[in-house]
């Protein structure tokens, strides 16, 4: 069932740690992050266009979400991403973010895009796949501790 599948590959994501650390330190709430999931890629998993109220449903919880109550949480996830990415352009603009304060901000979204690509190209054969996933648990515990570093503002922030 298609509802099923989409809940299954929700929670899954929601339940990543790489996940976790980078929604707890977002402007996102649980439900924002959830929604907007759901808006932007559950029509990519069904494979056909979702109305609203249809997307209402595939939500986690056990309630009934109105097609109203989904469409405010999500106004509200693409208004707080609009604001923090203004907010990262203020910063810049004013100088408070020079490029060596960034630095620590840039690799670690360059080892995360590293993690998405090895994850992308796992290969078919066992002995590679031994191989491979020993690398993926290896850089994803470089990026979950740089997370982590980051997260704390004495450290990460200039």
């Amino acid at each position: 069932m298609l509802k099923n599948s989409i809940q299954l590959w929700l929670k899954k994501s929601l339940e990543d740690p790489i996940v976790n650390i980078l929604a707890k330190n977002s402007h996102l709430t649980k439900t924002q992050l959830e929604t907007l999931l759901i808006d932007v890629l559950a029509e990519n998993i069904a494979g056909k266009s979702l109305k609203y109220d249809e997307k209402a449903r595939l939500r986690l919880t056990k309630a009934k979400i109105s097609r109203g109550a989904f469409n405010r949480t999500l106004k509200q996830a693409q208004e707080n991403i609009i604001k923090s990415i203004y907010t990262v352009l203020l910063l810049g603009y004013l100088g408070v973010f020079e490029s060596t304060t960034l630095d620590q901000y840039i690799e670690i979204a360059n080892k995360l895009q590293e993690y998405i690509e090895a994850h992308k190209s796992m290969p078919n054969k066992a002995e590679k796949i031994k191989e491979q996933i020993k690398f993926l648990k290896m850089l994803r515990e470089e990026l979950e501790n740089g997370l982590r570093r980051l997260s704390k503002p004495s450290e990460g922030f200039p």
